[in-house]
This record gives structure tokens, sequence and C-alpha cells, in this order.
């Protein structure tokens, strides 16, 4: 299982807020099979396949450029693991188990 986390940032825009290209970004990746959840620092990607995850960023900033941006700064963060199948939310789940209060 391939998890990843991205964030990107057009820079350059009109407007200091970019809510709008993330958007159109995010909503580009509908169909390539990667499930996506969107915080509000990034977007979390799973894949069986890790050149999903790659398919994913280019995707997502290709779509940007094609809205007039000129330059993008992308960030990546990668986990990929072969010895078990677990999700974002598994990882989650078992942080929770060691956190006080949980």
């Amino acid at each position: 299982m391939v998890t990843a986390e991205i964030s990107l940032y057009p820079v350059g825009t009109d407007s200091p807020s970019l809510s709008f290209y993330i958007a159109r970004s995010i909503e580009s990746i509908s169909d390539l099979g990667v499930k996506h959840q969107t915080t509000a620092m990034g977007t979390i990607l799973e894949s069986d396949d890790l050149q999903k995850i790659f398919d994913a960023t280019k995707t997502m900033t290709d779509t940007i450029h094609r809205l007039g941006v000129k330059r993008i700064e992308v960030i990546l963060k990668i986990d990929s693991r072969t010895d078990k199948i677990q999700t974002a939310d598994e990882k989650l789940k078992s942080l929770n188990k060691y956190l006080k209060g949980s």
C-alpha cells in the first residue's frame, strides 16, 4: 500500500486564495483510481500502485498549469509499505492507541 501527501502551491496568482486551483486539481484525479482525502494543509493520496501516485501528482500539476499558473511548488511525501496493507485511517487508529485520552 502506498500512502502519500501532496501539497501544491501555485505561485504568482492574482489572489492570495488558492482554493480554486486546489479544487480543480483534486477534481482532475477523480477517475485515476486513487483514493484521496483533502485536509487544510494538503491532500492524502492512497493506492496499491506507486505509479498511480505519480500519475495523480502529474495530473494535478498539469491541471493547475492549464489554468494559467506558470509556476507551482509541489511537496510530495510518500510512505510505501510492503509488509502489510495499511490505509491512512488505520495508521491514525494505530497512533490514537498511544495518545493519552484516546
